[in-house]
């Protein structure tokens, strides 16, 4: 009698865009190879390698975290949702945080746009908080 070890999942597909996303962030931060594209400036090649491995990065998470395809984290996906408003309250200020500290101390190190754009992903995460705090609290329906 034969054993079936080989488990399909019904899971999307996740690790390839982590290792994507992995790779192309450590591109655009570390070895900085880029093409001079079109607009002769390989230093817009690199940001734009960077903002596609945060993307994918971000896809990678969602279908990890919630088993599902799709991009937008619905409170309803939520296991805990007052325990992750907290969390994701405190990932926004670690984010700002970051951006804080990439676009004063670290900027000669990184691409010139880095602050900015975590401050971007930072306020996202704030906002998706803040959103998922008055509806799990005082704006909620009975």
């Amino acid at each position: 009698m034969e054993e079936n070890t080989n488990i399909e999942s019904n899971d999307p597909e996740w690790l390839l865009f982590a290792i994507a996303s992995v790779l192309m962030i450590l591109d655009s931060v570390v070895f900085r190879v880029a093409p001079r594209g079109p607009w002769d400036d390989p230093g817009f090649s690199t940001g734009v390698i960077g903002i596609t491995g945060i993307s994918m990065g971000y896809v990678a998470w969602y279908r990890y975290t919630f088993k599902r395809k799709g991009l937008i984290p619905w409170i309803d996906l939520w296991q805990k949702p007052e325990e992750s408003v907290r969390r994701v309250f405190a990932a926004a200020l670690a984010t700002l945080l970051l951006a804080w500290i990439s676009g004063n101390t670290l900027q000669s190190y990184l691409p010139e746009p880095t602050g900015l754009v975590l401050t971007l992903i930072g306020l996202l995460l704030a906002l998706q908080s803040i959103y998922a705090y008055l509806s799990l609290g005082p704006l909620k329906e009975e």
